[in-house]
């Protein structure tokens, strides 16, 4: 039985193999949409259970799945919109949401052709339907990944949310899905991604690490300087992006080695957190950010050494991280960083192979998959700065 569209809503026939709004939202790709039970479904098996919001500049996206539909609706500032303009909206949105998803990609096919090149892959994908990538506005994904540095998911987000907050006007102000729009109590702010010029001052700094983001802030803003210095704030578009916004999307045109290269001259960026940004908001889809789990997953079921026997444990160097990339990328091929991220990083895939085959279950309790979350270092002094960044930056 069809679940019926939601009051307000518009539908668009998708599969929920082809995407899980519950598993990609979260995972840690994107860390600004919300999430709302729904308690009042109306009880069919195929019925959305949540809703999930993201605040773009010009609207709130709000939207629910079923087993076979995707549902959408816009929300935007100002009186009620006539029905021309409501009707432009709509296309837009749905515009905007294939292209953020990447709808044009049929992930069950990618499915069935890593599953025909991957025997541990095709053992275990009916746990882990429907995760694709993410095509990120690369500015907020440049800032989100800065952050993710010896970090975990739910602090990042929150560390996002206040970024929001605190450097964005509020451009709504929303209920909760079930309760009425005269209904006051409960009601939410959204806040837009700053642009990079409102980033650049050096009161930033001061004002992030009230925040809790720690020596990040000063990366956060350095960036943010270096990018409006070199490239420039102003707005030529229809779409209010300052200049040095559209120089980073224009990454996307140039190879990946060239990217790469442009992003790591930013503080803060790291071989790994680059690599993140180049799959997720830069369209190169072949690239695989390696972490310690990764490597210890290519060791123990794709065949690759140890260096020194350390069983994956030891420092990912620039050789191992290459290495570890080049086996994958041989294994899955043109999306191998759909594989990886759609199902290692996303979808706790390491996790599950681990809990399936590996003999030490204390992998399953340690948390550094989810963006490497261990103790904040104390950067007070230069020299121990310097030391701990070059530690760092094949993590990062």
């Amino acid at each position: 039985m069809a679940s019926p569209i939601p009051a307000g809503f518009r539908a668009l026939p998708l599969s929920a193999i082809q995407l899980s709004l519950a598993a990609v939202l979260k995972c840690g790709q994107s860390f600004r949409w919300t999430c709302y039970p729904l308690t009042s479904s109306p009880g069919t098996e195929s019925s959305p259970t949540h809703e999930y919001r993201l605040c773009l500049r010009d609207r709130v996206v709000c939207l629910r799945q079923s087993s076979d539909y995707l549902f959408y609706r816009s929300v935007f500032p100002g009186e009620r919109l006539s029905a021309e303009r409501e009707r432009v909206g709509d296309e837009e949105t749905l515009i905007w949401l294939k292209d953020y998803f990447q709808l044009d990609v049929d992930l069950v096919k990618l499915y069935d052709q890593w599953s025909d090149r991957d025997q541990v892959f095709n053992k275990l994908k009916s746990r882990f339907s429907g995760i694709r990538m993410l095509r990120q506005d690369p500015w907020e994904n440049l800032v989100s990944f800065i952050c993710s540095s010896n970090n975990n998911i739910p602090r990042i987000t929150k560390m996002v949310h206040a970024l929001c907050k605190q450097y964005s006007p509020s451009l709504i102000s929303l209920p909760p899905p079930e309760l009425s729009e005269s209904d006051s109590q409960g009601h939410a702010a959204y806040h837009p991604f700053p642009p990079p010029s409102l980033l650049t001052a050096p009161g930033v700094k001061s004002t992030l690490r009230g925040l809790g983001f720690g020596y990040r802030a000063d990366y956060i803003q350095r960036t943010a300087k270096m990018l409006v210095d070199t490239h420039g704030s102003s707005v030529s578009n229809s779409e209010s992006r300052e200049n040095c916004e559209e120089w980073l999307t224009g990454l996307r045109d140039m190879s990946t080695e060239a990217a790469r290269e442009e992003l790591l001259k930013f503080v803060g960026v790291g071989r790994k957190v680059a690599d993140c940004i180049l799959l997720m908001s830069l369209d190169k889809k072949e690239v695989i950010p390696v972490d310690t789990h990764v490597y210890q997953i290519a060791i123990k079921h794709y065949g690759l050494r140890a260096v020194g026997g350390s069983k994956g444990k030891g420092v990912m160097t620039p050789r191992i991280y290459d290495e570890v990339a080049t086996k994958l990328a041989d294994i899955w091929g043109e999306y191998a960083g759909w594989a990886h991220s759609g199902c290692s990083r996303c979808s706790r895939y390491s996790a599950t192979v681990i809990a399936a085959t590996h003999d030490d279950p204390s992998w399953l309790e340690d948390d550094s998959d989810d963006l490497s979350s261990v103790e904040e270092e104390d950067t007070s002094s230069p020299t121990s700065r310097q030391v701990k960044r070059r530690r760092r930056s094949f993590d990062q």
